[in-house]
């Protein structure tokens, strides 16, 4: 399928038009005083889709990037980032259903994420001073400021009761390995300051698209990847990931969104979406996307090419003076035609990259075996002898060469 059809094809299916203005509306950066509190995706990768209707609690915690006394703001978008699997389930751009918030609560976790908080410090989250707020389809919205004493190290616990009225889809989440402790529950225990009731969850992360600090900061930066940006199969909790890592070493002067998306591939970003519009907010954005395009969604090398292209003007042209930085293809031990169809771009991208590119960023250099063999992910890296997600110590590699790069200003 070439990549007209396949937008025409997705536009026919979902009203892009009306998701892209509900975001124009009210993106992310807008309100410039925030940043985000944390460096977890929370980008949405799958759709609830029940027999019935439900009321459920979700409860998850978040190292933030610091303590204190904070004002927090919540922003979160009602629809689908980015294709799961081959799409059977969920594709790229589809509006969330119809749904509605009971009531939601930030609180301090405490120093170990044990499906309780603290007593005493939950604070309610109002949407225009309303303690509940009824979600439209592809809604894009803001919360209310809200304010939270949390002790350095200790952990932000969000906690919101979500209902639906009808069977069908509904709530968009992520369904890839939790990377954070998350509980869910069923019924209304946004309010428990216990853990009662709740359950561990597992590939279930339902959480807002974003939970901005008050935070000036020097920069704004965005990385937009897949499940390798998210930092999937790495260790619960410990934030041993290439995008935690790098962040720690920019410090807090530099605000951090990370969006990276398991499974998520170039042409769901070039699809004009939701994960489109969230990459149009950041001052910087890194790009690291490939993987997936090149191997479950089969795409050739002039394919993903020219996605990415796409996705790099459609960013400046949303502001000109928006910094790109874009990634080589990490490597995912291909073989055959795919392992030429990744070479191939990856020679493009550090030879000739597509129009609007900054800098570039050699990620694959970090992460490969020596040549000949440099398609392959060096073993020590694997997450496990089997699967070629980078593992923490990956992360750590990655990290250091990208701080060192970004500095050099090369």
């Amino acid at each position: 399928m070439s990549f007209s059809e396949n937008i025409e094809n997705i536009e026919k299916s979902v009203n892009i038009e009306n998701i892209k203005n509900s975001i124009n509306g009210g993106g992310v950066y807008s309100e410039t005083e925030f940043s985000s509190v944390t460096v977890v995706s929370t980008a949405a990768n799958f759709i609830m889709n029940a027999a019935e209707p439900f009321t459920h609690t979700y409860r998850t915690y978040f190292r933030v990037r610091e303590g204190g006394s904070l004002t927090l703001k919540l922003w979160h978008s009602n629809a689908v980032d980015s294709t799961w699997d081959q799409g059977q389930e969920s594709r790229a751009s589809r509006p969330g259903g119809e749904w509605s918030i009971a009531a939601a609560y930030v609180a301090d976790g405490g120093l170990h994420p044990d499906g309780s908080v603290a007593a005493g410090t939950q604070v309610p989250v109002m949407f225009g001073g309303i303690a509940s707020k009824a979600v439209g389809s592809g809604e894009t919205f803001w919360s209310d400021e809200v304010r939270l004493d949390l002790p350095e190290g200790h952990y932000l616990a969000f906690t919101w009761t979500i209902k639906t009225e009808a069977a069908g889809p509904s709530v968009p989440f992520n369904v890839e390995g939790m990377l954070v402790s998350g509980y869910d529950a069923a019924g209304e225990l946004a309010d428990s300051e216990s853990g009662k009731g709740f359950a561990l969850s597992d590939k279930l992360l339902v959480a807002p698209s974003y939970i901005g600090y008050k935070k000036q900061v020097q920069k704004k930066l965005i990385f937009l990847g897949d499940s390798i940006t998210q930092g999937v199969r790495t260790a619960k909790d410990q934030y041993t990931y290439w995008a935690a890592r790098i962040a720690e070493g920019l410090g807090t002067e530099y605000g951090l969104w990370n969006l990276g998306s398991g499974w998520g591939r170039g042409y769901d970003v070039a699809t004009d979406g939701p994960w489109l519009e969230k990459a149009k907010q950041g001052d910087e954005v890194l790009i690291v996307l490939g993987v997936n395009d090149l191997d479950i969604g089969k795409r050739t090398a002039d394919e993903l090419l020219t996605d990415l292209a796409h996705i790099i003007a459609e960013i400046k042209a949303a502001n000109p003076a928006v910094k790109v930085i874009l990634s080589t293809v990490p490597p995912f031990n291909f073989v055959e035609e795919r392992e030429a169809y990744w070479r191939t771009v990856n020679r493009t991208i550090l030879e000739n990259p597509p129009a609007g590119v900054d800098r570039v960023f050699d990620i694959a250099a970090v992460l490969s075996e020596p040549a000949p063999q440099e398609h392959r992910i060096r073993r020590e890296f694997m997450s496990d002898e089997y699967d070629p997600h980078p593992n923490g110590d990956a992360g750590k590699a990655v990290a250091e060469a990208f701080l060192e790069w970004y500095g050099s200003g090369k």
